[in-house]
């Protein structure tokens, strides 16, 4: 991104950090990038536990992906009180009952390039995370893995979707056939261009935020994007996956009345 950057730079002939996002911070990058997919799923999933009257405390939660956005979301659910009884990555996945040390695993991760072999834990398959027996599910890796042949196994109340498109349309209907509230890829991963946005912001004013100050911006744009789609939903009876998409298409329908378009 540096690099493109400053390509761009030499074509235009002055120094112009606003042509593209998740730069260094030497070169006016943002603090808060690196973990602001997964800090704002945190927060969508923070305001629908209080929407039903839940705590993280009382959650057991699985994350499949342990790359950028999984192993943050991994961090701040531990943090914030949530038993991560099992996480994942591209070569399987770990569980242990009464919950996972998480720091410990993101150091494990490390030093070995995978999360499995955990001491005290049980390795087991990406398949058999999705269907454990956990409040919260955070797929955090590829498309199309709850699908309408999995779905009636999936036993997640909550699923916070971190990667792009994990859920299949006939999973969708059948995961909210059964009351699942499913926090759509379009909210849910919404935080990483959020804050992509945010360092194009500050490009412009060339003034920058120290980190509590990003984090706080993101906490009050993500809390809003919720509330807007869950009143959606209710005002509708929709998911909440249509319900993104009605108030996406409020939008749009409006800019163009108020331009005369329409």
């Amino acid at each position: 991104m540096a690099w493109m950057m400053d390509e761009y730079s030499k074509l235009v002939g002055k120094f112009s950090p606003g042509v593209i996002t998740g730069k260094p911070l030497i070169v006016g990058g943002s603090k808060g990038r690196k973990t602001a997919t997964a800090r704002g799923g945190f927060f969508v999933l923070r305001e629908a536990l209080k929407v039903r009257g839940e705590k993280f405390e009382d959650m057991k939660a699985a994350i499949q992906g342990f790359g950028n956005a999984g192993s943050h979301a991994a961090i701040y659910l531990y943090e914030a009180g949530v038993k991560v009884v099992a996480v994942s990555d591209s070569k399987g996945g770990i569980f242990r009952e009464d919950g996972l040390p998480i720091p410990d695993v993101v150091k494990h991760k490390k030093e070995t390039g995978s999360v499995i072999d955990f001491p005290g834990a049980r390795n087991i398959t990406n398949e058999e995370l999705l269907e454990l027996n956990v409040d919260i599910l955070v797929p955090a890796a590829l498309e199309d893995v709850i699908t309408g042949e999995n779905a009636p196994r999936v036993k997640a109340r909550y699923i916070l979707e971190l990667a792009n498109g994990p859920t299949t349309p006939e999973a969708d209907e059948i995961l909210s056939s059964k009351g699942v509230m499913i926090l759509p890829d379009i909210l849910a991963n919404a935080g990483g261009v959020t804050v992509s946005y945010f360092e194009w912001v500050q490009n412009l004013m060339n003034y920058y935020w120290e980190e509590d100050e990003v984090d706080q911006k993101l906490d009050r744009k993500m809390s809003n994007a919720f509330r807007e789609v869950y009143e959606t939903s209710k005002e509708f009876n929709i998911d909440m996956r249509r319900s993104a998409y009605v108030v996406a298409l409020r939008r749009i329908t409006e800019a163009m009345k108020v331009r005369g378009w329409i």
